[in-house]
């Protein structure tokens, strides 16, 4: 993953997200990508007892970056440990995700992801592998080129199921809608990753820079259950894809009967890319699949097509919340006996869906 200046303007330039310095300066600082990470650990010291470490996989989770939803197309980022703290005797329940970074690390294309999941519903968590003590480098993403730490996925895998099993814990989890989700190595994470217990279950998982296949056969397949949905990302030509071994991509070993499905893009600067969420049209597609599969409160642009398709006037369908969209919505609330709101809120939301229902 190319986590350098184009990357970001790409980010800034396709995606409706923009990361304050302050919260990208936050995680930045603290060493957990390639370029801010002080030393490696020589890959030839990596033990497996390393990889199972319960203080190391505790360092991944207690340092993960952490998205809240907090409002319609709204999320803050915060650390996990104000997440426990805040929302400890808390009544709501999160459908969550679990974001797995590149092999570059969290980078500002983490957060545009994450933060998006959470602007969608999703309490979103990042757990930071690179918070381990000791870690190999696994890539150099300036030239493109993996497996520099050929046993990188598996401690990419037992982080992933250690971060479910933490989530599950929570009590403002929701642990029946846990959504697995990953980058270029993140990607390669939740494609491997095998559930060996109940914990470990999962709604749907998103792959995204990653084909399911290696000419190493323990970084090659795709681990999820029959009853497990799947959608993967991919660019024809992604600069990643360099070799012949990592050809293809992962809708050959989907059950395409569970709603999986896997996503080429052939034409197009979307053609050419690794990072593909910076795309509006990427977004849409990985919103189709998440509402799909899961109780979603329905977006900007949901409601003003609801709002049109019911006779009232929200103004243009931009997903831009304005006093057109509120004014359109007060309108619909009037219909129905309901006093005026001065935003968005949990009344709205099940009114909408009801409604929905019925067109």
């Amino acid at each position: 993953m190319n986590s350098g200046f184009a990357g970001w303007l790409l980010a800034l330039t396709f995606s409706y997200f923009v990361m304050p310095d302050s919260a990208r300066a936050e995680w930045v600082d603290k060493g957990y990508g390639n370029d801010t990470r002080r030393s490696f650990t020589d890959k030839f010291e990596m033990t497996s007892e390393d990889y199972v470490d319960p203080e190391e996989k505790m360092r991944t989770w207690n340092s993960a970056a952490v998205w809240v939803p907090i409002g319609l197309n709204r999320s803050r980022l915060i650390s996990m440990e104000e997440l426990l703290e805040t929302y400890a005797d808390s009544d709501e329940k999160f459908p969550t995700a679990i974001f797995m970074h590149g092999c570059a690390g969290l980078w500002s294309g983490s957060h545009l992801r994450m933060k998006f999941l959470a602007d969608n519903g999703f309490l979103t968590i990042g757990p930071a592998s690179f918070a381990r003590k000791k870690y190999a480098k696994s890539c150099n993403d300036y030239q493109y080129k993996g497996g520099l730490f050929r046993d990188s996925h598996s401690i990419r895998k037992i982080d992933a199921g250690h971060a479910i099993e933490q989530a599950k814990e929570l009590p403002f989890v929701d642990g029946d809608n846990m959504l697995l989700i990953g980058l270029s190595e993140g990607g390669m994470a939740s494609a491997i990753f095998r559930p060996t217990k109940a914990a470990h279950s999962l709604r749907a998982r998103v792959i995204e820079g990653w084909t399911c296949h290696s000419g190493w056969y323990d970084q090659a397949g795709l681990n999820a259950p029959d009853g497990e949905p799947v959608l993967s990302l991919l660019g024809k030509d992604d600069p990643w894809i360099n070799t012949q071994d990592r050809k293809g991509d992962c809708g050959p070993l989907m059950n395409k009967e569970n709603g999986s499905k896997s996503v080429v893009y052939k034409t197009g600067q979307l053609a050419r890319r690794h990072e593909l969420l910076e795309f509006r049209e990427v977004q849409e597609e990985v919103l189709a699949f998440l509402r799909q599969h899961f109780d979603l409160p329905l977006s900007v642009r949901d409601i003003q097509k609801l709002l049109t398709a019911m006779g009232y006037d929200p103004g243009p369908i931009d997903g831009a919340w304005g006093a057109k969209t509120l004014a359109a919505l007060n309108a619909l609330r009037a219909d129905n006996s309901l006093p005026a709101v001065s935003e968005m809120d949990g009344d709205s939301q099940s009114l909408l869906q009801a409604l929905k229902k019925d067109l």
